[in-house]
């Protein structure tokens, strides 16, 4: 159970200011190129919330920027109503699935496993475009198949979640979802789906810090909104090196700790 007094750092405006601007960084980079949990996550734990709840807390504070997205792309939806119901049943149920491995893992375990995590994100994150063209180029697959895929990355996105969207970017792609645009509207619901129901599982066990939780959702929406200016200004492709840089610099600070 979360001990609030101490997780809760209401004391420190240093610390609650920069948690805030890395979220505004972290919403903004989501917008534009993905990829910001890679540095609100290691934020909240360099802040000293433990590593569970620095996940817990990372889940809470992106989903509302997640969510805005899906509200956003709303109408460029375009799957058909038996798809969208298998992959949105397969989200859910795999997000369920992801947050209860995530509750029955050891504090020291998980801690652990953070920099595997790290590694294995930003892996996805360096080379998901070229991973997305390969596997259009070679395969494509039924139905119940990308179903059964789904529900494997929704277990992945509700234990830890980093690099999920590029992996369900990859499987709309090869169901024949072809508009940049339709892909990411279906990807920001079904991402906000799983993330929601893992969402309501870490607030039932009480491991949510909700005081940097909610600040960042509030810098997160601040950056999420914001990155219409943001994104007309810098490269998406520098944004994206970025991304790559600080995702290297964490994963070998955690290997190192």
């Amino acid at each position: 159970m979360l001990d609030f007094n101490s997780q809760l750092i209401p004391h420190s405006i240093l610390l609650n200011l920069s948690l805030f601007v890395v979220a505004i960084f972290a919403g903004a980079i989501n917008a534009v190129a993905g990829g910001g949990g890679l540095i609100a996550f290691p934020a909240l734990m360099i802040a000293g919330i433990p590593a569970i709840s620095a996940n817990a807390t990372n889940t809470a504070a992106m989903w509302v920027g997640t969510a805005a997205s899906t509200f956003a792309y709303r109408r460029e939806m375009s799957l058909g109503k038996c798809e969208f119901l298998c992959l949105t049943g397969a989200s859910v149920c795999g997000g369920i699935f992801g947050s209860y491995l995530l509750l029955h893992t050891s504090p020291s375990n998980f801690a652990n496993l953070i920099p595997y995590l790290m590694l294995t994100a930003t892996v996805l994150f360096t080379f998901g475009k070229k991973f997305n063209v390969w596997l259009q180029s070679r395969f494509q697959i039924p139905l119940w198949l990308a179903i059964l895929i789904q529900f494997a990355i929704a277990i992945y996105g509700g234990y830890f979640g980093g690099g999920a969207g590029i992996l369900m970017l990859a499987i709309l792609e090869i169901i024949g979802v072809k508009t940049v645009h339709s892909m990411n509207a279906i990807k920001s619901w079904l991402a906000t789906s799983l993330n929601a129901f893992a969402l309501l599982h870490f607030i039932f066990a009480g491991i949510i810090a909700w005081f940097p939780a909610i600040l960042m959702a509030i810098g997160a929406l601040i950056g999420g909104y914001g990155s219409a200016f943001f994104a007309r200004q810098v490269n998406a492709e520098w944004v994206r090196r970025f991304i790559i840089g600080i995702g290297v610099v964490m994963t070998c600070y955690f290997f190192v700790k």
